[in-house]
């Protein structure tokens, strides 16, 4: 549930900074939402090398980097509008594709009919 709620604060964060990828000047709004993108990534990143998947946890890794409000990567605004339409595009393929896998509740010995496998 919290990957999915920050895959979704990412997305909304990514679309804010395309929304205002003609300012030049660097505001508290876009530091919290390269904050917020980077921290998704991150979240994503560790969701992705859970399940095997390390293409795309190196992709989101590089997404988590870029937005890096600490020591932000500075870029011209046509590569910078391309890359954030990239990175919003990965955000909103990651939530198609990876499904959560529930967690099994642990099995009580005293239950009849137990509803959850063993471990």
């Amino acid at each position: 549930m919290l990957t999915k709620i920050m895959k979704w604060v990412s997305i909304v964060a990514l679309l804010l900074l395309l929304a205002m990828w003609w300012r030049s000047s660097s505001d508290y709004r876009t530091v919290l939402a390269a904050f917020a993108v980077s921290a998704g990534a991150i979240v994503v990143f560790v969701q992705a090398v859970g399940a095997g998947k390390y293409v795309w946890a190196a992709a989101f890794l590089a997404t988590g980097a870029l937005f890096n409000p600490l020591l932000p990567i500075m870029l011209p605004r046509n590569v910078f509008l391309w890359l954030d339409l990239a990175c919003l595009v990965m955000f909103l393929v990651s939530l198609a594709v990876w499904k959560a896998n529930p967690r099994l509740s642990i099995a009580s010995i005293t239950d009849p009919t137990p509803r959850s496998e063993s471990l």
